[in-house]
């Protein structure tokens, strides 16, 4: 993000900053973009079942993710082969009585899911 500065110079008694940070409103847009981008990504990290068995723990927490995209990644991440699911995790999805204007507002969706490819 780019982001300029302009130093002021300050007379004796004035009330004005030293330095002022200014953004500009594509900037504002880029960072914004971004941050929902990178929300709604899936990550993938190897983990053991108890057995012993080598699994893929994913989680697609998120506003912007969905369990659709856990099932994504777990068919990405299985190379096409498949995979088993051996347990998932998450928010629950809201009564229609609970959404603001039909939207479940503020309310951080956590999913998880761990696989075991074929």
């Amino acid at each position: 993000m780019a982001i300029s500065y302009s130093i002021a110079t300050v007379a004796h008694g004035s009330q004005r900053p030293l330095l002022k940070m200014t953004t500009s409103p594509m900037n504002r847009l880029l960072f914004i973009t971004a941050v929902l981008a990178l929300s709604g990504c899936a990550s993938v990290s190897d983990t053991y079942l108890t057995d012993g068995e080598q699994g893929l723990s994913i989680d697609c927490s998120g506003e912007a993710s969905s369990w659709a995209s856990c099932y994504e990644k777990a068919e990405a991440s299985c190379a096409g082969t498949g995979y088993r699911i051996v347990s998932s995790e998450g928010t629950p999805a809201p009564k229609e009585s609970d959404k603001t204007l039909g939207v479940d507002v503020g309310n951080y969706k956590s999913r998880s899911v761990v696989v075991v490819c074929k």
